[in-house]
């Protein structure tokens, strides 16, 4: 991000730009027997517990046991949706090991994606972005059929139940004296 670049703080705007879906890159040393049966068994146990209703989550089928793309060493992925976001990322902080998890948005720029809107769950590793695309047409769409993440046919709220939302939490937290305040502009 430009230090000198103001964040958007237009509500339209903001639901406009707001990241529906995204990925969870699983790491494991190739080489690494306990690693890579870690990785595998973490993937078994979100599979039963998206089974089971636990959240919305999709391993690739493939496990990658060589370098593939920005990624140098084994790895998979998960994709997640928006609406279930908040889980998946909670299961995989408290269950994921000693393995690295890189977690990233799903928009039309895959650099920026991987390399400044990125996070990580446990040690970064290196990623090689030289053959990602800067920006793309269109938002690369997954799982269509699940009618989640981009795929949704309806939000959950329009922008006047966002702005309805943000009033009573204005009112809710006006005399607590640890919450900050929303400026008066």
């Amino acid at each position: 991000m430009d230090i000198d670049a103001k964040p958007l703080s237009n509500l339209k705007e903001v639901l406009d730009s707001e990241v529906k879906e995204w990925h969870f890159h699983i790491y494991f040393a190739q080489k690494n027997a306990d690693q890579h049966y870690a990785a595998l068994e973490l993937r078994d146990a979100v599979l039963r517990l998206r089974r089971d209703g636990a959240f919305v989550a999709v391993p690739h089928f493939r496990v990658n046991t060589e370098p593939i793309g920005p990624h140098l060493i084994g790895s998979y992925e998960i994709w997640v949706p928006a609406e279930t976001f908040s889980s998946v990322f909670s299961y995989l902080c408290l269950n994921r090991g000693n393995l690295s998890i890189l977690v990233h948005p799903l928009t039309r720029d895959q650099r920026a994606d991987h390399e400044s809107r990125a996070a990580w769950l446990g040690t970064p590793l290196p990623l090689d972005l030289s053959n990602l695309p800067v920006r793309s047409e269109n938002i690369p769409l997954q799982y269509t059929g699940l009618r989640v993440g981009y795929s949704a046919e309806t939000t959950s709220m329009n922008l006047e139940d966002r702005r309805r939302l943000g009033a009573n939490v204005e009112n809710i937290l006006k005399n607590e004296k640890g919450a900050a305040r929303a400026p008066l502009d």
